[in-house]
């Protein structure tokens, strides 16, 4: 896989991330090793994290997938080939969440004990605390960083004026910014009032300023859990309308002339986007991981990027046609 540099960092990731938000819990040990070796026997070195992976799954506490991630680097002795995002902020047991300095320099510690190693890749707000002052979370993350602990910093599931106003934060102190934001993202737009909960869909203006500012955008949930290929799985509602009829039919209108099926349309979008968005893939069997790796040989021409871009929206078709 090509290699791209995140943001302004010094840290190069693998052109596809591997999630792992079920490793070590609803995906067994062994599985999850052989998926760790699949992946990255085909080039990927860009494992997706977090310190509450998988709390909420029946019998897990948080830090299954942590865990399981650094039994395997141990076992593989290949922690300079692999590049780990971990992140922090959601509540667990034994931890009350946050992005209190308190909270940030415990959880680090607790993360990097559970990786088996020394420093965290890239280390990710995972949402936002508004009872906090950025001041005191943004030097926090910089101490991670001057201490060689972290070498880079995201955000996640943060409103786009927030991480403006981190970054600036930052920037007026001499601190590190954040130089990822990970957000949720599809080909498919929410509809207008969509409801996602504590996590934000990444949107124009956040691509914009992703531009101006060298900031790497992280895409996850990219193929809605199969809904885009599976008969047993329906488009979630938040994606319900005209829109995403047309959207759906021009997807498939394209996927049929690429010879490759909508999810690999959907990863080569992302991909040949301006700005391009990386895309996070997971799956519990090594075929689910083949058929989405196979999409970085997908090419899709400039005239299916602007159909696929301008569909379902009528003024930006529009746009495009209009003699210049």
């Amino acid at each position: 896989m090509k290699r791209v540099r995140l943001g302004q960092s010094n840290v190069t990731v693998s052109s596809l991330a591997l999630g792992t938000d079920l490793i070590g819990s609803k995906i067994d040990r062994d599985q999850s090793f052989a998926l760790f070796d699949f992946y990255r026997e085909r080039g990927g070195n860009f494992l997706d994290t977090a310190n509450f992976y998988a709390s909420w799954y029946p019998g897990c506490k948080g830090g299954e997938s942590e865990t399981t991630i650094g039994q395997w680097m141990k076992e593989r002795r290949n922690r300079d080939e692999v590049v780990v995002s971990t992140k922090l902020a959601f509540d667990y047991p034994g931890s009350p969440g946050g992005l209190r300095a308190t909270e940030i320099q415990r959880e680090c510690e607790m993360s990097l004990k559970r990786l088996q190693t020394d420093r965290v890749d890239l280390y990710q707000a995972h949402r936002d605390d508004r009872d906090t002052p950025l001041e005191e979370t943004m030097e926090a993350f910089d101490r991670l960083i001057q201490a060689g602990k972290v070498r880079a910093l995201g955000a996640s599931n943060l409103a786009l004026w927030r991480i403006a106003e981190a970054n600036l934060t930052a920037g007026m102190h001499g601190w590190t910014p954040y130089s990822v934001v990970e957000q949720r993202y599809t080909y498919l737009r929410p509809r207008h009032g969509a409801d996602f909960g504590p996590q934000i869909f990444i949107d124009d203006d956040l691509k914009d300023y992703a531009t101006h500012h060298e900031i790497t955008l992280v895409g996850y949930s990219i193929l809605l859990q199969g809904a885009y290929t599976r008969a047993d799985r329906e488009i979630p509602a938040q994606f319900a309308g005209p829109d995403s009829v047309e959207r759906l039919e021009v997807l498939r209108a394209v996927s049929n002339e690429a010879g490759c099926d909508p999810t690999q349309t959907i990863i080569a979008w992302m991909r040949q986007s301006k700005p391009s968005v990386l895309p996070i893939i997971a799956g519990s069997r090594t075929e689910q991981l083949q058929e989405n790796i196979a999409a970085l040989e997908v090419t899709l021409t400039e005239d299916q990027m602007q159909r696929l871009d301008t569909a379902g929206n009528p003024s930006i078709r529009k746009a495009w046609i209009q003699p210049t």
